[in-house]
């Protein structure tokens, strides 16, 4: 039997057109520095119409990408909303990128127009004359004639036009096209690259339609809710954020560049905002902020983490301290990112034991995104909370092969084709599933520690570090040992002014660990390093180790 129901499809310009007419008053509001700026979902219908026009103009046609190199504004929102809608890819390029891995992605993409703020120009502009691909630059706020100039010099470059001067005179309504299929790329975002060259995932349409809805249902997002949005909108579309606030009417809170803990705080404070998303480092600087300005966050009851799990202790003192949640959010780039959250299930005491098993856990799996557990034998694992296997997933927003142009190698191809496994993808996750759906993870795969034969989570230890008074950030890693194989190397970023040691530390953790997953190699680091996308980065205090970098202290 057939259904009889209609098959519209699920379109960007959907959500366009339902955002800027049905929340047309809802709000976009960047911070400047000394103050904001305020943009209606109105006249983001209005200028993303412009854009189009605009973008037309340059020769963009079918699916041909658009880049931009924008921190979080209201014109990289409407850039997000106008490409996709015009039938279009967005490419939202990553700032954090190296150098060579920026020059690698925007050429594998084949973008031909980039739109960048005016306080990334110049910078950009000393790697345009490597972008070949490119055409046409727009900037997005006034430049000098020294950085116009640089960035006009490429020779393959044909134009350089001022964002606001190039809409201003364009129609202010586009048919967006009703024929592009949902099931075509609207977006693309490249892994960070911390193996080999970053990988390309072109999202569909459908793909971030119901990723938006899954999110905003899972928040409990809707109209009147003020969201600073903190994760850059270069990570994984932002975890989703620019069109859920379509669909639900949310004011957007975008801080530009202004990422560090007082300006946030100050945010907070003036636009009354109630919830946030960001990565644990950001969310931790805050506290300590708070811990010593008094600056009224009372507004605000949730910030979601991702990108890496938040200390447990981080989220007890947001808790006990100033009432916010901390809702742990687990995805990658590869799942649009999102595909569980951590929100208890209503039943549970808030404060009880459960209820933080349920909080400090990634979360249960969104509606539409499966998991199973496989095992070193490529068994599955039972859904017991105990049993651990790496977890793979599927579901309708997450990919099923990476994009490839043709240039790949052999060995390229062969390793994208490594990451998925029967129609599933390899997270390369470790971890165990509740009976309820709930995902602990206990590390990476290649971060675990194979000690005598045993297992050490990393994760688990960086935890139990985090959670001492005078530790700011700590990781750990496994390095070589004689005896055991690997054993834990423990680097930690110790609180200014404090007179604790590493010693002092290794004597703390006692009762609180097994005494055989105790630390003997220790590092006192001013900063644990961070990839891209701020999660740490292993590989390079693994280097710093071998390399003798490190100046180690061995306990014990």
């Amino acid at each position: 039997m057939k259904s009889t129901m209609q098959t519209t499809p699920l379109l960007i310009s959907s959500m366009l057109r339902y955002g800027s007419t049905i929340h047309a008053s809802a709000k976009i509001i960047t911070w400047t520095g000394t103050g904001s700026r305020t943009t209606t979902f109105a006249e983001v219908g209005t200028k993303a119409a412009q854009l189009a026009h605009a973008l037309r103009g340059l020769g963009i046609t079918g699916d041909q990408r658009v880049a931009t190199f924008m921190w979080n504004n209201a014109e990289h929102l409407i850039a997000y909303l106008a490409v996709p809608s015009m039938g279009a890819v967005l490419h939202a390029l990553n700032i954090r990128l190296f150098p060579p891995q920026i020059i690698y992605v925007t050429t594998h993409a084949d973008n031909k127009v980039v739109i960048v703020d005016n306080t990334l120009a110049q910078p950009f502009s000393g790697l345009l004359p490597h972008l070949k691909t490119l055409r046409h630059v727009i900037v997005n706020g006034p430049i000098s004639d020294e950085v116009r100039a640089a960035l006009e010099a490429p020779e393959h470059i044909e134009s350089v036009h001022d964002f606001d001067t190039l809409i201003a005179d364009q129609p202010t309504s586009f048919d967006w096209p009703e024929d592009v299929n949902e099931n075509d790329a609207s977006s693309m975002c490249y892994t960070s690259g911390t193996t080999g060259n970053p990988k390309g995932v072109a999202y569909s349409h459908r793909s971030n339609y119901l990723h938006a809805m899954a999110v905003q249902n899972g928040l409990s997002i809707r109209q009147g809710d003020h969201l600073l949005v903190v994760v850059p909108l270069f990570h994984a579309n932002a975890w989703g954020f620019p069109y859920l606030a379509m669909i639900s009417g949310a004011t957007l809170v975008m801080p530009d560049r202004f990422l560090q803990a007082e300006p946030l705080a100050t945010m907070i404070e003036a636009e009354k905002v109630t919830g946030g998303a960001g990565v644990p480092t950001i969310w931790n600087d805050l506290l300590q902020y708070l811990d010593k300005n008094p600056v009224d966050v009372s507004s605000c009851s949730m910030l979601m983490v991702g990108g890496s799990a938040a200390p447990p202790a981080l989220m007890h003192a947001f808790k006990e301290k100033h009432n916010i949640d901390i809702i742990h959010g687990w995805g990658m780039t590869e799942m649009s990112p999102v595909g569980t959250l951590s929100v208890p299930p209503v039943e549970v005491e808030v404060g009880s034991d459960d209820y933080w098993r349920y909080r400090t856990a990634q979360g249960r799996l969104l509606p539409g995104v499966e998991g199973r557990l496989v095992g070193p034998d490529d068994d599955l694992q039972p859904w017991d909370g105990q049993s651990v296997g790496e977890l793979e997933v599927r579901g309708p927003w997450i990919t099923g092969s990476y994009f490839a142009n043709g240039s790949e190698s052999p060995a390229e191809q062969a390793e994208m084709e490594s990451k998925f496994h029967d129609g599933w993808l390899r997270t390369g996750d470790v971890g165990t599933l509740t009976a309820d759906g709930f995902l602990v993870l206990t590390d990476r795969a290649k971060d675990v520690i194979k000690s005598g034969g045993e297992w050490i989570s990393s994760v688990d230890l960086e935890n139990v570090l985090m959670a001492h008074p005078d530790v700011r950030e700590a990781s750990v890693v496994g390095v070589p040992d004689d005896k055991w194989g690997e054993r834990p190397l423990a680097s930690v970023v110790l609180a200014e002014g404090t007179a604790t040691t590493v010693a002092d530390i290794r004597e703390w953790l006692g009762d609180k660990i097994p005494r055989w997953q105790v630390p003997e190699r220790w590092a006192v680091i001013d900063e644990v390093p961070k990839t891209s996308v701020g999660k740490f980065d292993k590989k390079v205090l693994r280097a710093r180790y071998a390399e003798g970098g490190l100046d180690v202290t061995t306990l014990g």
